[in-house]
C-alpha cells in the first residue's frame, strides 16, 4: 500500500511546516497595526520583517548535516519548541528594536526545519516521486496563507495583533507530540510499513545511491562549492526575493488601493495562494511524469515575473491587475517541486544534505532583501510600482538562469508508484 507513506510522512510534515510558515508570515496581516503602535516607517518595517532570514541562514547547514547523520525527526522536534517560544515572545514586544530582535531569533529557531524535512523526504521517496513528494508537503507554503489570513483577520477584528501572534505562536507545542509519535527517520524503522513497500524503497533507493557513486570521487568542498550549487543558490535567492517581497507587502498594497476591513482583506489575500496550490501540484506532476526539472522551473518563474510587470501596467483596471498579481504570486510557488528535486538528483550523496542547507540559507536572504527593497521604494515614491517591478525583473532573471543548471539524472525504474 504505497499511500501509507504518502499520507503519513507528507501530511504530518505538511501540518508541521504550515505552522512554521504561519508563524513566519502572520506579521504581514499585523504589520499596519504594529507599525503604528511601534512607530515604524515602511523601511523599518520591511527591515524588521526581513531580518528573520539573517537568523534563518545560521542553522541551515548544521541542521542539514545533523538530519542526514543523526536524525531529521529529532532535529525538527527540538526546533518546534524553539520557534514556538520565539513566536509567542514576538507578541509581547514593546518597541521596534525588540520586534527586530525577536524576528531575528525566530529565524534562527526555524532555520533548520526546511533542510531537515528535505532529508526526511529523500529517505522515503525515490527520484521518480520526489518532485511530487516535495510539492505535496510544500503545499503548506501557499495554503498556510489561505488558512492563516482569514484567521488572522478575525483575530485582529475581535482582539489585536498581540493576541494574533501569541495564539498562532502556541501552535508548535500542540503539534510536537504528534510529530514525535508518528514520524520515523527511515522506512526500516517504521513498524507500520508493509513488507512490499519496504522492499521497494530499499531496493530503489540503494540503486539510486549506487548511481551517484561516480560523483563521490569529487572532494567534499569542491562538490559543495560546485557551479551547480552556486547557480541553484542564486536562483533560489531571486525566487525568494520575488516571493517574500510580495507576500509581506501585498496586504498593505491592497489596503492602500481600497480601504478594506481586516476580515475582508484576509479573505481576499487567500485567492492567489489557492491558485498557487493548484499550480504546484500541476507543475510537480508534469515534472515527475517527464523527468524534466529545468524547463518546468523556468516556465513558472518567467510567468510570475511577467505577470508582476503586466499587473503594474494594468493598474487602471483593478480586476485585471489583481488577476495578474494573483498569477504572479501563484506561479512562483509552482517552481518549488522541480527546484528541490534537482539537488538530490544532481549532487553527490555525501554533500546533498549540507548543500541543500547552503542553498536554502543563502537563497532565503532573498526573503530579507525583497521586503526591504519594496519598503524602500514605498517610502521614496509612496507607491508599489518600483518595488513590485523589481520583483518581476528578479524572477525573469532567475528563469533564464535555470538553463545554466546540469539536468537531472533519469529516475531508476520502479515497480511501485503513487
Amino acid at each position: 500500500m504505497t499511500e501509507q507513506r504518502w499520507l503519513r510522512i507528507l501530511s504530518i510534515s505538511f501540518v508541521m511546516y504550515t505552522i512554521a510558515y504561519i508563524d513566519r508570515t502572520n506579521v504581514s496581516m499585523a504589520l499596519p497595526a504594529m507599525s503604528a503602535e511601534l512607530h515604524m516607517d515602511p523601511r523599518q518595517a520591511g527591515d524588521a520583517v526581513g531580518v528573520f532570514f539573517w537568523g534563518y541562514l545560521l542553522l541551515q547547514m548544521p541542521a542539514g548535516y545533523l538530519a542526514q547523520h543523526w536524525s531529521a525527526k529529532r532535529v525538527v522536534g527540538i526546533l518546534l519548541v524553539a520557534w514556538g517560544v520565539c513566536s509567542v515572545a514576538t507578541g509581547l514586544v514593546q518597541s521596534a528594536a525588540q520586534f527586530w530582535m525577536m524576528r531575528l531569533v525566530l529565524g534562527l529557531a526555524e532555520g533548520g526545519v526546511w533542510p531537515a524535512v528535505l532529508v526526511l523526504v529523500a529517505h522515503w521517496f525515490p527520484r521518480a516521486e520526489r518532485a511530487r513528494a516535495n510539492a505535496y508537503w510544500m503545499l503548506c507554503l501557499p495554503l498556510s496563507v489561505v488558512i492563516s489570513s482569514p484567521l488572522s483577520g478575525w483575530l485582529l477584528t475581535h482582539w489585536n495583533w498581540r493576541v494574533l501572534l501569541v495564539v498562532e505562536g502556541a501552535l508548535p507545542f500542540l503539534w510536537l507530540l504528534i510529530w514525535l509519535r508518528t514520524i520515523d527517520d527511515f522506512p526500516k524503522k517504521a513498524k507500520w510499513i508493509s513488507a512490499g513497500e519496504l522492499q521497494y524503497l530499499e531496493r530503489t533507493l540503494a540503486a539510486e545511491a549506487a548511481d551517484s557513486k561516480p560523483q563521490e570521487r569529487v572532494s567534499y568542498l569542491a562538490a559543495l562549492l560546485s557551479p551547480q550549487v552556486l547557480i541553484l543558490t542564486a536562483i533560489y535567492f531571486l525566487r525568494n526575493f520575488g516571493s517574500y517581497g510580495s507576500l509581506f507587502w501585498l496586504p498593505t498594497a491592497l489596503n492602500n488601493t481600497r480601504k478594506l476591513s481586516d476580515l475582508t482583506l484576509g479573505n481576499i489575500i487567500t485567492i492567489p495562494y489557492v491558485l498557487a496550490a493548484i499550480l504546484m501540484v500541476a507543475a510537480a506532476k508534469s515534472s515527475d511524469r517527464t523527468g524534466e526539472r529545468r524547463a518546468h522551473m523556468s516556465l513558472t518563474l518567467i510567468v510570475s515575473g511577467v505577470s508582476f510587470l503586466a499587473a503594474l501596467a494594468t493598474q487602471r483596471f483593478p480586476f485585471v491587475s489583481f488577476t495578474l498579481i494573483s498569477l504572479a504570486v501563484a506561479a512562483v510557488y509552482a517552481s518549488l517541486g522541480p527546484f528541490w528535486a534537482l539537488p538530490t538528483e544532481t549532487l553527490p550523496l555525501k554533500v546533498v544534505a549540507t548543500a541543500m542547507g547552503l542553498i536554502n540559507a543563502i537563497g532565503n536572504l532573498g526573503g530579507y532583501f525583497g521586503p526591504v527593497v519594496v519598503g524602500h521604494f514605498l517610502k521614496q515614491s509612496g507607491g508599489f510600482v518600483y518595488g513590485f517591478g523589481s520583483l518581476g525583473i528578479a524572477l525573469i532573471i532567475a528563469a533564464a538562469m535555470a538553463f545554466m543548471l546540469r539536468p537531472a539524472q533519469p529516475a531508476v525504474a520502479a515497480t511501485v508508484s503513487c
